[in-house]
């Protein structure tokens, strides 16, 4: 086999696999707000905004220059060196947190009140939401990507790959954090840990990913673990 589409095949290979897990965070965030949703909207909602997030990120490899001119400064402050990639990470962390923190605090202080009194998000304000963050996680995992691989079809490819495959999936993980009241906590406060994460990338302190990953796979051995127990525990 010709050793040029051998290396094409593996960078096809990794950096699918890269944007599969960097989409597990937009993943949670979609199933979160998309199960505010009736559920009868729930599925188009999923669809509309995945389809939105590979329309963005095609649409930021074939602006590769653009986002180059993001990692340059735009003004300094003291010391620090702010860039328009800084600026996207503070203001998606900052969301984030904020969103998830509203979310946790609707959940303990009020319950499951919006679908019952019919003031459940309206479908356009979801889908601008899922596109907000699909710009932030998009800018970082697309960086990423350019990085890895110089071939912009294989980039295009690999990003249409990993959103079919998260199309795929992200119905059985909505509606498995959504039927989980605890489950759907814990994926709140993922994204309280990814908020944080992406704003210490703004300010330049990288936290390696892999800290995160691990942790959030703990988290969900510890909670599928007192899910057995429960169910044993309610078994007659």
């Amino acid at each position: 086999m010709d050793l040029h589409l051998v290396d094409i095949i593996i960078s096809l290979l990794t950096l699918t696999a890269m944007e599969i897990v960097l989409g597990i965070d937009n993943i949670v965030f979609l199933s979160i707000v998309v199960g505010k949703l009736p559920k009868e909207q729930q599925a188009s909602g999923r669809t509309i905004g995945l389809l939105a997030a590979l329309g963005f990120r095609i649409g930021l490899l074939f602006t590769v220059s653009w986002l180059a001119s993001l990692t340059n400064g735009l003004f300094q402050v003291g010391n620090f060196t702010v860039t328009g990639r800084d600026l996207i990470m503070l203001g998606g962390g900052l969301f984030l947190i904020a969103k998830s923190t509203s979310e946790i605090h609707h959940k303990m202080e009020e319950g499951e009140t919006d679908l019952d009194t019919g003031s459940s998000p309206s479908f356009l304000n979801v889908i601008v939401q899922i596109i907000i963050l699909d710009i932030i996680f998009s800018v970082d995992s697309i960086i990423t990507a350019v990085g890895l691989s110089g071939n912009l079809m294989v980039m295009v490819l690999a990003v249409v790959i990993s959103l079919v495959i998260m199309l795929i999936f992200s119905g059985k993980v909505s509606d498995f954090i959504n039927e989980h009241p605890t489950m759907k906590i814990l994926a709140l406060s993922f994204l309280i840990m990814i908020g944080v994460m992406l704003f210490a990338d703004g300010l330049h302190f990288h936290i390696p990913k892999g800290y995160i990953y691990f942790s959030m796979a703990f988290s969900l051995l510890v909670e599928f673990i007192n899910m057995r127990v429960r169910k044993a525990n309610q078994s007659p």
